[in-house]
């Protein structure tokens, strides 16, 4: 039985470890995308975009820019690809509907559930806030027409929404081959999103790395949330 206790109580704080550690790891990426972005609008600050447009850390953007070219076949592969997170958001919002009617009772879905419709909500969120207040456009006009830039839309949803999908399916499944699985799946469909999106030539090099400060940092806060979560039910259950 102490051993029981023991072990109980271990458990116990190595969750308060790993909360800590996914919020602060989430509050330092989010800094950094806040320094990120303030940098952007005043270092090296030229209007070499369409139509004049300025953008930030013009010498090595407007390198970045000429060392890839624009190749539209994979702005519309990986702009088409986009509907893969948007499925998982749904998959997951299935998940949460079909628990609603089961159980006939909103407080009895799975909170993490719950929480990650809000962080999905969030996610959407920030991609309108940055609509609405654009911090660079598109280094080419899309359809004849200046676009926002920062962050990458696409990039910001893989990132955000990927990681999703392993960390849930890590949680739900017993089965290592399949975790394993879906894991791999996922670095790679999220590393060819993210390198298809840099060198497709439609964004900036910085919105890029905006977008991966975001999602990571959005990420990192609603596994600390969770974590929160089960180790509140621990404590319960205790």
């Amino acid at each position: 039985m102490d051993s029981v206790r023991c072990a109980d109580r271990k458990d116990g704080m190595n969750m308060k470890q790993d909360k800590k550690k996914h919020m602060w790891m989430g509050i330092w990426f989010l800094l950094a995308f806040l320094l990120w972005t303030a940098l952007i609008r005043c270092v090296d600050v030229q209007a070499v975009g369409p139509s004049g447009t300025k953008v930030g850390f013009a010498a090595f953007n407007l390198w970045f820019h000429h060392l890839t070219g624009v190749h539209m076949s994979v702005y519309t592969i990986t702009d088409w690809l986009g509907l893969v997170p948007i499925a998982v958001c749904l998959g997951f919002g299935v998940v949460g509907v079909f628990q609603l009617i089961r159980r006939k009772s909103l407080i009895r879905v799975d909170p993490d559930i719950l929480l990650l419709g809000l962080y999905y909500v969030l996610v959407i969120l920030a991609y309108l806030i940055f609509e609405m207040i654009p911090i660079n456009y598109r280094p080419i006009l899309i359809g004849g027409a200046l676009e926002a830039s920062y962050p990458s839309s696409t990039t910001l949803l893989v990132l955000s929404v990927m990681p999703t999908l392993v960390f849930q399916v890590g949680r739900r499944c017993e089965r290592k081959t399949v975790t394993r699985a879906v894991s791999i799946i996922v670095v790679l469909f999220s590393a060819f999103m993210v390198i298809g999106r840099a060198v497709s030539g439609v964004h900036w090099a910085t919105d890029i790395v905006g977008s991966v400060l975001l999602s990571f940092g959005l990420f990192k806060l609603y596994q600390s949330g969770v974590t929160a979560i089960d180790l509140r039910n621990k404590n319960g259950v205790q």
